[in-house]
């Protein structure tokens, strides 16, 4: 089973970088997924490719449980939110039309949640400063 780990994840970042630069040469693309080896290169690629390259990354990985390019989506957006991005920033960058579309991508960090609570003063410190 391969691991998915940081410097998995550099190796393949860096692999595909290349790849890109040595197919598309300095002009590159502004998409994050474009066609290297079919279609017009460069092209951004269609919904169903994507979900094929998924299904064929997992069966590398042998990942026991079903990922989908959507969830890689939700993932970018709540990164950008756990990174101080704001609604709107959250909004512009996955392309949504009402500010509100974005919110449901906003999956709040664990420690960020944990933070938040460790914010709340306990009753008994209340108390302490008369604020009951």
């Amino acid at each position: 089973m391969m691991a998915l780990t940081i410097s998995t994840t550099c190796r393949l970042s860096t692999s595909t970088s290349t790849e890109r630069f040595e197919l598309l040469g300095a002009g590159g693309s502004d998409f994050l997924l474009v066609n290297l080896f079919r279609g017009v290169l460069g092209a951004p690629m269609k919904p169903e490719p994507v979900y094929e390259l998924f299904e064929r990354l997992l069966q590398r990985a042998r990942l026991s449980r079903r990922v989908v390019p959507h969830m890689a989506r939700r993932g970018f957006g709540s990164n950008v939110a756990d990174a101080g991005g704001r609604l709107d920033e959250v909004q512009a960058l996955l392309g949504q039309e009402h500010p509100e579309s974005a919110r449901p991508y906003l999956i709040p960090d664990q420690a960020r949640l944990r933070k938040a609570i460790e914010r709340v003063p306990s009753p008994r410190e209340l108390h302490a400063r008369g604020e009951r």
